[in-house]
């Protein structure tokens, strides 16, 4: 299980932590869940964030594989409620869309562009996907809540710029 935090001054995200959850050492399933809420526990406690994003649950074929990774999301959620921290979820497709234009992107296509956006090196990137998509759930969430502009409407990039008075 991964996890991303940002800090956000201004207008400007930057990762200040990102890694993954290691529950292969645990063999029982009520283990691997006390351990997740252990850790975001820990995690809440030494970041302190405002909010928390999560991937919402996706509807794949393995009905077993859902039901213990909707668990573990639940579990993470109770961490946030018990510290008070919102939670906000995204569906998988809407955080790729968010981040690469393409809600049908690859996850590695989605840590390249994370990379780039927040001048990351292939190290600090780490290895692992689930730590990468986490970052991508709470840059996201950066994206949709942090654009105080987003409300105002443009019928196009021309209408845009001239609002804006580019043109």
């Amino acid at each position: 299980m991964g996890y991303g935090v940002l800090k956000v001054c201004g207008r400007q995200a930057e990762m200040i932590a990102m890694g993954v959850i290691d529950l292969r050492k645990y063999a029982d399933h009520y283990l691997k869940l006390g351990h997740i809420f252990e850790r975001v526990s820990g995690i809440i406690e030494a970041y302190l964030p405002d909010e928390l994003a999560i991937e919402a649950p996706f509807f794949g074929q393995n009905v077993q594989s859902m039901l213990k990774l909707g668990r573990a999301q639940g579990v993470a959620m109770a961490a946030a409620i018990q510290r008070q921290v919102p939670i906000t979820e995204y569906a998988p497709m809407k955080i790729k869309m968010a981040i690469t234009g393409r809600g049908t992107a690859s996850k590695e296509q989605v840590a390249d562009m994370l990379r780039r956006m927040l001048k990351l090196s292939a190290e600090e990137m780490g290895k692992y996907m689930d730590a990468s998509d986490a970052l991508g759930a709470a840059y996201c969430h950066y994206l949709q809540m942090g654009r105080p502009e987003s409300d105002k409407k443009y019928s196009s990039w021309k209408d845009f710029a001239r609002k804006k008075g580019i043109v």
